[in-house]
């Protein structure tokens, strides 16, 4: 599709002076007992500033950055403005002459359009404010459509098809260039150009209809559930927020000592919900239709098509034998935690399903000799991130700067801003860090592309901007945000992908950074996770929080024996 793939899963030079933001910036004014010692990047996730004096003076900047979007109705003058350029460029494109100036065009027809529908997926269930959340929502469904339009747009096409079908104009390009009219085409394909004219129509509105589907059933899978005070436990209630006569349950508990809170959390969380069934049943079908109308024998042949994996068969064949590989270690797991629960609770020793997380803890703690105590106090937040600085530095000649937020740039006030600069390239693009909870916001860690990175017909770069989420605690009064092993790593996966985004630096913005296969889009992910595991990496950062001493290495090996998802 011209609508780069992976908008949502979510990834993102000119050597500007980053570091002359930091400038007076050492951030060592805080309400609690944190050590001094930090870096300008640890100081910035470590110590909580007395004010925030600096974000509300001065002139007022429209998220990220763009001017219209300081109100929310700025998406619709943002997304007219991307339809109004697109009907431009889409002239522009049909009466150009075959060449790489075809594939240019394509590409920043592609940008155009991403560049709103981004930065909106991410609002849209990112954004404190429903007027933002909604504007964005509605500006997703215009471009959507008109993207779905033009991949079913024969004009368009034709004037992709005049150069592909240039065997020798095809040779004379570089690979790059070939294989983005290549990516072009695939998506005119897939989405049903060779059709008649009827058969075109109903393909765009089948799309149309599952990114709605596909949108209402993903936001409603982020809601918590509510249920009366009255119906659960006395002892158990105060686990959970309350709104007035209500509980409000809004995630798993999955790692609560009392099983009673485990148990009423998966029943209450995951309670059947018969509006989401019946969106879920009518998206399985609406993809099965389309797949069929344009080819495909079901919608995972067509989803699959262009990935590593390929055909749903080869999936099917990896699990089948990642399954008899893992089914005796996985046997022994639940006899451990089966154990395990016998142990602590003989009265109610049945596993059931709400329990192997917990249990698998508490027999990991066990073995090892763990104890929270011993070591999230040199796990903080800020150390973390001074780690990452030095690991990226160390590789890839990278380093962080905090960088100052404008009035209105962010959508809440605990977001930090970073520079990525390299030692010989420059400013690389900026990673806005999304980390702690919120009300309403989604349980979910993920990267979020904003701008993609490409090569402007100016000769300049646009620098790619990418948002990073978690869900970590506040900071106390008494001490700053402490990590547990598998927040670090979900941190290190999350910076993972932040990095490529970064460093995946393209002339086209339609294949920079994670803009890749899906399957390929977690491997720089899941090679930080390596990382963030080793004990040889963790003790060139793992300091304490108050004295800025190291962990001893005692404590270390417990530390990364932690991560491993097997028991055994």
């Amino acid at each position: 599709m011209l609508l780069a793939a992976g908008a949502r899963y979510a990834r993102r030079l000119c050597g500007r002076g980053a570091a002359a933001a930091l400038q007076g910036r050492t951030g060592r004014s805080c309400a609690r007992d944190v050590s001094t010692s930090w870096s300008p990047v640890g100081a910035a996730f470590n110590v909580k500033p007395q004010s925030h004096l600096w974000n509300l003076l001065g002139e007022r900047r429209g998220l990220f950055g763009v001017p219209e979007l300081s109100t929310p109705e700025g998406f619709q003058v943002a997304q007219e403005e991307a339809l109004k350029k697109t009907e431009w460029l889409v002239e522009r494109a049909c009466s150009t002459p075959p060449g790489p100036q075809t594939v240019l065009i394509f590409d920043e027809l592609s940008d155009c359009l991403c560049r709103v529908a981004d930065l909106a997926d991410f609002v849209k269930i990112g954004h404190p404010d429903p007027a933002f959340r909604e504007a964005a929502q509605e500006a997703c469904r215009s471009i959507g459509t008109m993207v779905e339009k033009l991949n079913t747009n024969v004009e368009l096409y034709q004037s992709l098809q005049r150069l592909l079908g240039d065997k020798k104009l095809m040779e004379s390009l570089d690979a790059e260039t070939r294989r983005v009219a290549e990516l072009f085409m695939f998506d005119f394909e897939i989405s049903g150009i060779h059709l008649d004219e009827e058969k075109r129509r109903r393909a765009v509105d089948l799309n149309v209809k599952i990114l709605d589907l596909s949108n209402a059933f993903l936001m409603r899978t982020n809601f918590p559930n509510k249920i009366r005070k009255s119906l659960l436990p006395e002892h158990i209630q105060h686990h959970f927020a309350r709104d007035g006569s209500h509980l409000i349950i809004d995630g798993l508990h999955a790692e609560a000592s009392d099983d009673l809170v485990r148990e009423a959390a998966y029943k209450i969380f995951l309670y059947p919900n018969a509006d989401q069934l019946k969106c879920l049943e009518e998206l399985l079908s609406s993809r099965d239709l389309l797949a069929k109308l344009v080819g495909y024998s079901t919608f995972s042949h067509r989803a699959l098509q262009g990935t590593i994996a390929q055909t749903p068969e080869t999936v099917m064949q990896f699990l089948e034998k990642l399954s008899e590989k893992l089914s005796e270690r996985t046997r022994k797991d639940f006899k451990m935690m089966q154990g395990m629960k016998t142990k602590l609770n003989p009265q109610n020793s049945k596993l059931m399903p709400w329990d192997p997380p917990y249990y698998s803890g508490v027999i990991r703690a066990e073995r090892y000799n763990i104890e929270p105590s011993l070591y999230c106090p040199f796990l903080s937040l800020g150390a973390c991130m001074e780690g990452l600085n030095v690991l990226f530095n160390k590789l890839l000649g990278i380093t962080l700067y905090a960088e100052q937020t404008f009035k209105g740039e962010v959508w809440c006030n605990d977001i930090r801003k970073l520079a990525v600069v390299h030692e010989s390239e420059g400013l690389l693009g900026y990673i806005y860090c999304d980390f702690f909870q919120r009300a309403n916001k989604p349980q979910q860690d993920c990267h979020f592309t904003i701008r993609g990175g490409r090569l402007k017909e100016d000769g300049s770069y646009q620098l790619p901007v990418v948002v990073l989420m978690l869900n970590l605690p506040h900071a106390s009064r008494d001490f700053p945000t402490l990590l547990t092993p598998g927040m670090m790593e979900n941190l290190f996966h999350e910076m993972g992908h932040a990095m490529h985004s970064m460093l995946g630096r393209t002339r086209y913005q339609h294949v920079t950074g994670t803009r890749c296969p899906t399957d390929f889009a977690e491997v720089p992910s899941i090679l930080m996770e390596y990382f963030s595991n080793d004990y040889r990496v963790v003790s060139q950062f793992a300091k304490h929080y108050q004295t800025g001493q190291a962990c001893c290495r005692s404590v270390l090996p417990s530390m990364t024996l932690w991560m491993p998802s097997c028991l055994t």
